[in-house]
């Protein structure tokens, strides 16, 4: 399918977006859209997001390290928080 069936394509401007490891993209959009650029894009090298200023690049997002349930609830509960509860749960299932 080219051209011909789609009929005219809508003139494009290319913007250069650059990450923090150095790498520069160019995606392309509509000339004529009253929609702005994006400010930021991923970087398809590395997935870094990627600023218009070359010397300015955008910095990586900060990532938490995964944390599993039980890191979870430790943040909530104190040890002695925890001792209670198993007291209770194992009172309970003796029939105390």
């Amino acid at each position: 399918m080219g051209e011909a069936e789609r009929g005219e394509s809508a003139p494009r401007i290319r913007m250069s977006y650059w990450c923090a490891n150095g790498h520069e993209t160019k995606p392309s959009f509509a000339e004529d859209t009253q929609v702005q650029a994006p400010e930021t894009w991923d970087c398809p090298r590395c997935g870094l997001p990627a600023g218009q200023d070359k010397d300015n690049p955008p910095s990586p997002p900060r990532t938490e390290p995964y944390k599993t349930h039980l890191a979870y609830v430790k943040e909530r509960r104190s040890d002695a928080d925890g001792a209670a509860i198993l007291e209770e749960a194992l009172a309970k299932l003796r029939g105390n």
